[in-house]
């Protein structure tokens, strides 16, 4: 009889070459795992900026955080005796009602550029903050893109866009 391999010699092998495959498996179950939970909480995070026009194309559902910005249309700004304020944010085209309840910034008035953090419920935008600009010339870049889309932007305002 010759001494080749014997059957014991060739499982062994598999053997070595099945666990190696299971362990590869595993790893890359892990990193498709980790990789799942990691764009997951980026996703959570993310929180997008649109326009009154933005929504009127695309309307969002209820529910999930967004941006909204442009400017408090004149008139609109709403005080009664509680500390929610009702407004209306504009792009000059389009008109979103906006309810906050708590203190609004300083700068905040009417006719100025707001960036408004929330979510809506059933049409009205329900602002967890609110953002002013901070001085007579700055105007959020968002808001000034947003305008610019809108087809309604002065010139003069061009200059006080800071990035």
């Amino acid at each position: 009889m010759s001494k080749g391999p014997t059957g014991k010699g060739r499982v062994k092998a598999g053997a070595r070459k099945k666990r190696r495959l299971y362990i590869v498996g595993l790893g890359m179950l892990a990193l498709a795992s980790a990789t799942a939970l990691v764009l997951n909480a980026f996703e959570d995070n993310l929180v997008f900026f649109f326009s009154p026009s933005d929504l009127q194309a695309k309307p969002m559902e209820d529910g999930r955080p967004f941006r909204l910005g442009g400017l408090v249309e004149e008139g609109s700004v709403q005080r009664p005796e509680s500390l929610t304020i009702t407004f209306r944010v504009t792009d000059t085209v389009n008109v979103m009602p906006v309810t906050y309840t708590g203190v609004l910034p300083d700068l905040f008035r009417e006719g100025q550029g707001v960036v408004a953090e929330g979510e809506l419920k059933q049409g009205v935008f329900v602002a967890r903050e609110v953002l002013a600009k901070h001085d007579e010339t700055y105007m959020p870049p968002e808001v000034a893109e947003a305008l610019k889309r809108a087809e309604h932007w002065r010139e003069d305002a061009s200059q006080s866009v800071r990035k």
